[in-house]
Order: structure tokens, then sequence, then C-alpha cells
């Protein structure tokens, strides 16, 4: 992955501002011996804030900018001046971004994360850490009792984290199958995306996304995510690190190659990896696809569907010679919106 453009998984370490402490101040005028608690508020500190922006596809941007701090609020000053709240660090990140943060226990060492939130909307804002209020100046303080009180509170203070940032791809139909199964061709082939393609294996070393146009103007986005391999969900391969996108896909299409020695093994065992990985997987609806069949005669074809998976809508294409690309578009789209 070394020079990649894609990065869809990094650490953070962010603070937030403390706020400022408010006044303790009187007035002071001339013709007015004892003037009165006149102390203004502090301001708040700044804000750490993650915000979904779709001119964003990756965390690339993070990669070194790891340390985000934001400023403090100012302290508020006489005649009841509030301190100027600092500005929130506004962090802009692709749409389907997942915010953990880590924790770790001081007496063992061991680290867990939680799920603070996650981005999937243009202009929708995740919180991170809150900055700090400001404190109250004396003027808040006055009573009938104490008409010139000393006390003003100091501002909050900020708080910090780490924090893992993972990116998910948002798309609506997720390409599944082994590497060389023909994923980036039919990708090229249905959009205007231009993966990567060759004839060898991990071709594909990131996701790919592209929008493929159906009847009437409509369209949806597909994305080509690197080969499986047996033991994938085991790190085997390329391993985890792009199975979670297939997470957010509405459909998984699955791609086994005509010339496969097995078609139906292959099938089990692309579906075992990933409900193995999230058995909510299966809950996804799928569609086969048996690629590269422009070599194969209509009785040949008639022939596998004895040996295709029972319960799986199916398809046979070809996307170099075109064969069957419209039906599997009509297929996917019809399947969406079922």
């Amino acid at each position: 992955m070394a020079g990649s453009n894609f990065v869809d998984y990094v650490k953070i370490f962010a603070r937030s501002g403390h706020g400022g402490a408010g006044s303790a101040h009187f007035r002071r005028e001339k013709f007015v011996a004892f003037g009165g608690p006149d102390g203004g508020d502090g301001g708040k500190g700044g804000s750490i804030i993650l915000q979904g922006d779709q001119q964003y596809w990756t965390l690339i941007h993070l990669k070194y900018q790891r340390h985000q701090f934001a400023e403090d609020g100012e302290c508020g000053s006489g005649a009841r001046s509030h301190g100027k709240d600092a500005k929130d660090i506004i962090i802009p990140v692709p749409l389907g971004t997942v915010a953990k943060q880590i924790f770790t226990d001081e007496e063992t060492g061991e680290t867990r994360t939680e799920v603070v939130g996650e981005v999937t909307e243009h202009g929708e804002q995740l919180v991170l850490l809150k900055g700090g209020r400001g404190g109250l100046g004396n003027w808040h303080f006055r009573t009938a009792t104490n008409q010139a009180p000393r006390y003003s509170q100091p501002g909050e203070e900020g708080a910090e984290g780490a924090f893992i940032l993972e990116l998910k791809v948002l798309a609506d139909v997720g390409l599944v199958g082994f590497p060389n199964a023909g994923k980036s061709t039919l990708l090229s082939v249905v959009s205007a995306a231009k993966p990567k393609i060759a004839n060898y294996a991990f071709t594909t070393l990131e996701p790919n996304l592209g929008i493929v146009e159906v009847r009437d103007g409509h369209s949806f986005v597909m994305a080509d995510i690197p080969g499986i391999i047996e033991g994938a969900h085991e790190g085997k391969g390329l391993g985890t690190r792009f199975l979670r996108h297939i997470e957010r896909n509405s459909i998984l299409l699955f791609m086994i190659p005509a010339d496969s020695d097995d078609i139906r093994k292959d099938f089990d065992i692309l579906l075992g990896e990933l409900t193995q990985y999230n058995p909510e997987l299966l809950d996804k609806t799928r569609i086969l696809a048996i690629t590269k069949c422009d070599m194969l005669d209509d009785d040949l074809m008639e022939e596998m569907k004895s040996h295709l998976p029972e319960g799986v809508k199916s398809v046979f294409i070809s996307s170099v010679a075109g064969l069957n690309i419209a039906k599997l578009k009509d297929m996917l789209w019809e399947a969406l919106h079922e």
C-alpha cells in the first residue's frame, strides 16, 4: 500500500480548548466611589468536530495532521465584557466515517474502543470533544447581602482523547469475489470509473467507486472491493482491511468466473468469509454473476445452472463482450427497490 492515496484508517489525538475565566472586576468611574461588580464571563473553548464532506473520499489529509488542538476561550473583563469564544476545529471527513475513542486501562495498559458515532451525510457534524464552558464573572454573584462579590468562576477545562477514524465506503452495490474474478473490468464497463486491470491477483489494492446509470436517468453507486481469499476474516491476503467496506452495501454482487472448478463451493467460501467477519452480512440481498462467459454457448450455460447455489438470483455475463450487462444492471436496480 506504499504510496497509495487511499487511506481508510487513521489515529488522531485531539484536545478541546479550556473555557476562559470569568472576571472579578468592579466599576471604576470618576465620581463613583464604590462601583459595583461588573466582571464579564469567559469565552467558550473550541470544540473538536467532524463534518461530512462529499468532496472527500479518503482520510489521507489526516495522515499528517494527527494532532488536533483547539484554542482556549478568552477571559472576561470589566464592564461585563464577554471573553471571545475560541473557534471550533472542524475536520472534514468523507461520508461513511466512523469515529471510535480509545481508552487505556491505567493499571493493565490494555486498550478498548467505544464508538462515538458516524458521519454519513454531507454537512453532518459529530462532536468528538466539547470545548470547556467559560466561567461566570462576579456580576452574576451579587446579592442583597453581598453586593461586592470578589468571586468569579474559572473556565471549565477542555477534554482530550485518542480516536480511531475508520472509513466504510458508501455504495449501493458491493462486488464480492476472489482476486481476478472480473470485478474491476465490470466496473470499468458499467461506469466511468477506471480501475487498474490486469490478469493477476490483487490488482485492486483499494476500493473503487463508480456511478452506474440505468433506465430513465436513474443511477446507483457500485464499489469494487479488493479480492477476498479463503481465510480473509483471519487476516490472510488483504485480510479484514477491506471487508468492512462491504458492511455498508445494500446489495452484494458475488462474481465467480465461468472457468471455476466448482462455482457452488467458491460461492460458499466467499459467503463463509463474510459471515465469519460479520454475521449481519447474511441479511443483505445477494446476486450471483458468472463472469467471463463470452466463450460459452447457450447449451453449456443451461447445463451450468444446475451447479449454481440454490435460492440466489444469477446471471451469466461477459464484461468484455457486453453479454447480459444491461440485464445485470436491471436486476441490481430492481433489487435495490424491492
